[in-house]
């Protein structure tokens, strides 16, 4: 009799590992499936990440690779670029109606703002994702899009912001924006929704642009419109207006 329960206990704990073993290498999968469905969703442009790895022991994980693309009518490959972002759940969450984040630490992204006669991308992008946090929407398409979120910290260090214009045949200026740091959202019983973090985070984005930009609306004029010889003196007046005023059109935001 002793030797059956030792034989069922060794199953189980066989089973155990198996179970835990799996979380290891399937936890990551799901992540980068619920970003990639859940951030078109979100934003309505292009969302693609390369990979994730978070532990379902202690919480802690990185996403590797973000992009985001650009809407449609704007030239830049991207609008957003990630190569690592840290993070730390709470293991106990994944399963209830609440996940709780440690924190979110996004390092060095590269941020492409660009000007068109129509508006920018990332201000179009912030509306698209206002409209999304605003009206309650969720992803009929993705399980578990309805789950709140509790963020204690929510950091982006060394961001790079290129401001380009795709008229000019993208010339560029490159800025750096400061620490962005969010802290205690969602601390309430309902928690905020996926859409609502991003509107959030994207909004100070476009509000740490909007700072740079006007600080350095000089050296941005000159390298946007360095490529303007041969146009019409038109169109390098609309230019130079859309130049000053581009702080402007960075405050896109509600």
């Amino acid at each position: 009799m002793k030797k059956r329960v030792s034989t069922i206990l060794i199953v189980l704990a066989a089973l155990l590992l198996v179970v835990v073993l799996a979380g290891f290498l399937f936890l990551g999968t799901i992540v980068k499936a619920g970003v990639e469905k859940g951030g078109p969703f979100i934003t309505k442009v292009p969302v693609k990440l390369g990979g994730a790895n978070i532990s379902v022991l202690n919480g802690s994980g990185e996403l590797k690779g973000f992009t985001m693309g650009n809407p449609e009518g704007f030239k830049a490959p991207q609008s957003v670029g990630v190569g690592s972002v840290a993070l730390k759940l709470e293991p106990g969450s994944l399963l209830s109606d609440k996940m709780i984040v440690r924190y979110v630490r996004v390092e060095a992204p590269e941020i492409t703002y660009e000007a068109a006669f129509s508006g920018s991308n990332i201000g179009k992008i912030l509306e698209n994702i206002q409209s999304v946090a605003s009206q309650g929407k969720t992803n009929p398409d993705q399980p578990g899009s309805k789950k709140k979120l509790q963020v204690d910290e929510f950091v982006i260090t060394g961001a790079k912001l290129n401001v380009t214009a795709s008229v000019l045949g993208g010339k560029s200026a490159s800025l750096v924006l400061p620490e962005i740091r969010l802290a205690n959202l969602g601390q309430g019983p309902e928690g905020i929704t996926a859409a609502e973090l991003s509107a959030l985070a994207f909004s100070e984005v476009v509000e740490a642009a909007a700072k740079a930009v006007t600080a350095n609306v000089g050296k941005i004029g000159g390298s946007v419109l360095e490529g303007a010889k041969g146009l019409e003196t038109g169109t390098k007046d609309t230019l130079k207006k859309a130049s000053s005023g581009i702080s402007d059109l960075l405050k896109k935001k509600e």
